[in-house]
């Protein structure tokens, strides 16, 4: 899609909850935040984000484009290139776990989303308190760019516990019997 080899590091994954995530990002981010979201449904369900520092997107876009637009074509194209680079990315992963835990998902199409860590993590709404966050930090390289962002996958508790039941069967397949089922 860019013509250029996309390196992603993943340096650190937490579990928190909502509230705590969106604190974790405040305290990470001061400016505005730009995040494309995808929802996804199977054995495990939830909400995928990557979410970039407002800045970090522009950058992504600049990429994405080859640096061939001026100001105006970037910020014209900005939500079409975001939803892509944010499809590209986020399926990969998701793809890529269904396919070790041997389970297919199902994902929606993905949109842009613009706010802070609360307004991301749906502080707001009524049931805003449930549910977990799987945090994910990255960091990207893209043509001699570094452009950080994260991933986040908001589940609700069935899911997380869905999810340590496939994980546990995969790590089986991969190593083994469970010597401590014995």
């Amino acid at each position: 899609m860019i013509g250029h080899q996309v390196l992603l590091s993943v340096p650190a994954l937490e579990v928190v909850s909502r509230r705590v995530a969106a604190t974790l990002i405040r305290e990470r981010e001061s400016g505005d935040l730009v995040a494309v979201r995808q929802d996804f449904t199977g054995a495990f369900s939830g909400r995928a984000l990557l979410i970039f520092p407002e800045a970090n997107s522009m950058a992504l876009v600049r990429a994405v484009t080859g640096d061939e637009l001026d100001e105006a074509g970037v910020a014209e194209m900005e939500d079409e290139a975001l939803s892509e680079t944010g499809n590209v990315v986020l399926y990969g992963c998701l793809a890529t776990m269904a396919n070790m835990l041997q389970r297919p998902l199902e994902m929606s199409l993905p949109q842009v989303m613009r706010g802070d860590g609360q307004r991301l993590f749906e502080l707001d709404q009524v049931d805003g308190e449930a549910g977990v966050v799987l945090f994910l930090y990255i960091n990207f390289s893209v043509s001699g760019r570094d452009i950080r962002g994260y991933i986040a996958m908001l589940m609700d508790l069935p899911s997380i516990d869905a999810l340590k039941v496939l994980i546990a069967e995969f790590l089986e397949r991969i190593v083994g019997a469970n010597p401590d089922a014995a």
